[in-house]
């Protein structure tokens, strides 16, 4: 690693939002920490199934005592047929429910405690999540678990900006619309969501990169983007 290289652990790089994050760093020359499932297409590898215990071990494993200089949390999970017609909550099971606020609100608050002290070696440590605008007040979607898990998320991040002063890290939470990722593109042309221009994947990279450019000065709590409606 190169001295003026920069150092990213990204949660659920595999595909869609944190596939493309990835890429983007690992294009700049920064070194990338990948922790997901399944292989991602950009940095080092770290297969984790953060929905257990396990695989928030693994990262924390394999990151060992290294400096951090951001989390980016890009996981997300959310019940079978959301989003769609077909979305039932009295056919979601309990363990669909416990599954998806596990990987969306326990696994990162989990990861972050395991990396504060990487995190706290860097001169401008910060640490982004990925959340949702069904996350905000008054905007729920019919999705129970996943709307639950986004309101979670965005509340232990205020918290933990509290628990971590000390840290002098920055949290910042991030609440897209839906975002142009392979999926949810399929999902518009085959009729699964209405039609619709979906948030391109560039705009929610330069959020991050911006996020990242600012001095250890500033703290960006929350960035809400909605789609233009046409």
């Amino acid at each position: 690693m190169k001295p003026e290289q920069k150092r990213w652990v990204i949660v659920g790089a595999s595909r869609g939002i944190g596939a493309a994050v990835a890429q983007h760093f690992v294009s700049k020359g920064d070194w990338v920490m990948s922790g997901c499932r399944s292989a991602p297409i950009a940095g080092e590898w770290v297969q984790a199934d953060v929905s257990i215990p396990a695989g928030i071990e693994a990262i924390a494993n394999a990151v060992g005592d290294a400096p951090v200089d951001g989390l980016l949390y890009m996981g997300g999970v959310w019940e079978n047929n959301a989003f769609t017609e077909q979305y039932d909550f009295m056919k979601s099971s309990d363990a669909e429910t416990r599954y998806v606020i596990s990987v969306n609100a326990i696994a990162p608050i989990e990861i972050t405690r395991k990396l504060v002290n990487n995190l706290s070696q860097s001169k401008n440590p910060r640490a982004i999540f990925i959340g949702s605008l069904s996350g905000l007040e008054h905007l729920a979607s019919r999705e129970v678990a996943n709307t639950a898990s986004k309101f979670a998320l965005r509340g232990a991040i205020q918290s933990l900006r509290l628990a971590l002063r000390d840290r002098h890290i920055g949290f910042s939470v991030i609440n897209p619309g839906n975002v142009a990722t392979a999926e949810v593109l399929t999902d518009i042309q085959e009729g699964r969501f209405p039609p619709q221009e979906a948030i391109p994947l560039g705009d929610l990279v330069s959020c991050i990169d911006w996020i990242l450019s600012l001095s250890p000065h500033v703290d960006v709590s929350e960035i809400n983007l909605e789609q233009r409606t046409r």
